[in-house]
């Protein structure tokens, strides 16, 4: 058996693949309106608070959307994602009624609605 020479030995052909990475795509969380309803129960002062506490609005804010839903009998509030919507159309009708109003017996209406 012959002896073969270490420096005869072909060194192996190294093939390097050179993967092309792929940018990750950004995942799309479907995105929810948070709609507050109009009603004659409540007054400017408790929706104003009812945004500033919840949504933590201004008070300017909250205030050019108490008119817009006094006005238009809608305003969209937040727009989020499903789950955060539910919480805080939850938070909505948890509020309780305006204290201010005697005859008031509970919260204002609200509903989520899928953002286009």
């Amino acid at each position: 058996m012959a002896q073969k020479n270490p420096d005869n030995f072909a060194a192996p052909e190294v093939i390097e693949k050179t993967r092309q990475r792929k940018k990750p795509r950004p995942i799309k969380i479907p995105q929810y309106h948070v709609v507050l309803h109009d009603d004659d129960d409540h007054t400017y002062d408790y929706v104003i608070e009812l945004l500033t506490q919840t949504f933590r609005h201004s008070i300017q804010t909250a205030f050019e959307m108490a008119c817009e839903v006094d006005a238009r009998g809608r305003v969209i509030v937040d727009t989020t994602s499903k789950e955060r919507a539910e919480l805080k159309r939850s938070q909505i009708h948890a509020y309780g009624p305006d204290w201010r109003i005697p005859h008031c017996i509970g919260p204002m209406s609200a509903s989520i609605e899928p953002a286009e």
